[in-house]
């Protein structure tokens, strides 16, 4: 019996694919000051999703509005 050596590759469309299916939220934020006063501020909240994704915890979170009968 031969023993056979698979090398486990992942196509961009599988990559792409589990990142709108989980998420990826990256939250940065920088600050430059001299002396106490500050010079430069940066502030970045990036969230990649798919719709679904979003929608379910956006939901459990509050920020969809919720449809009243």
């Amino acid at each position: 019996m031969a023993v056979e050596k698979t090398i486990a590759s992942t196509s961009l469309a599988e990559v792409v694919d589990r990142i709108l299916d989980k998420g990826v939220v990256i939250d940065a934020w920088a600050r430059v000051s001299l002396v106490g006063i500050e010079l430069l501020a940066i502030e970045a909240r990036i969230v990649v999703a798919g719709v679904d994704t979003y929608l379910k915890y956006a939901e459990a979170i509050g920020l969809t509005a919720a449809a009243e009968a």
